[in-house]
């Protein structure tokens, strides 16, 4: 299988005041493509910090992280920007979808930053949300749509780039049990066709609905279970 990420003895720091907290504690982690990976920790084991320097959000400390082969750190921020809207598919828990605009809008956002013509970027983003089921709810709004209904766009608009990687943040802890299932259905089923999903999580539940846990205590990964 192809190795996309690799990252070598992370460590994050802040400055806390006087004092200095170590977040990250020398990760080290490789995901190949196809793979589904949950990370899971509690609040404070450092998975948050983890999720924003795979998303080239935050940078490490010190350490090595490499995405598709390309060291990160000597990335300029315009490589990076790039690197955010067409390599890393965002989801979040709050979905952050426009209100003002309907299910197949949000799914066109990257794409209107990607200057992707208008007629394309629609006929896309429909196709988009027929494949994750929503091919009847294209003209509605957020506030038309259930949660589940809501998170399903968000996924389409994740995935409307064609990512390298899936990174999903708590995508079900917005969800009743029930949709939150149906979710995770959904990305079981991406995963089959080929997709890279790194998704975040505190339940343990959801974690073992992927095929690879690496959990995170106190800024270590303690033990990774197949």
């Amino acid at each position: 299988m192809t190795e996309i990420l690799h990252m070598k003895d992370i460590y994050k720091e802040y400055q806390m005041g006087d004092e200095v907290s170590v977040v990250l504690k020398g990760i080290n982690l490789k995901v190949e493509k196809g793979e589904f990976i949950a990370v899971l920790g509690p609040s404070g084991s450092g998975k948050s910090t983890l999720m924003n320097i795979i998303g080239c959000l935050d940078v490490p400390t010190s350490g090595e992280y490499l995405l598709s082969g390309r060291k990160i750190a000597d990335q300029e921020e315009k490589i990076l920007t790039h690197i955010r809207r067409k390599e890393i598919g965002f989801i979040f828990q709050s979905f952050y979808l426009l209100s003002r605009h309907t299910a197949v809008k949000n799914v066109e956002l990257p794409l209107i930053y990607a200057g992707t013509d208008k007629k394309l970027r629609h006929e896309l983003a429909a196709e988009m949300l027929k494949k994750v089921g929503l091919d009847d709810k294209i003209n509605h709004l957020p506030r038309q749509l259930s949660g589940g209904q809501q998170q399903r766009v968000a996924i389409a608009r994740a995935m409307i780039n064609d990512p390298t990687i899936l990174l999903a943040d708590e995508p079900t802890g917005a969800l009743d049990q029930k949709t939150g299932s149906q979710v995770m259905e959904l990305f079981q089923q991406l995963n089959q066709e080929g997709r890279t999903i790194i998704m975040i999580t505190h339940d343990e539940n959801l974690a073992r609905q992927a095929k690879r846990i690496v959990h995170i205590l106190d800024g270590n990964i303690v033990e990774e279970a197949i």
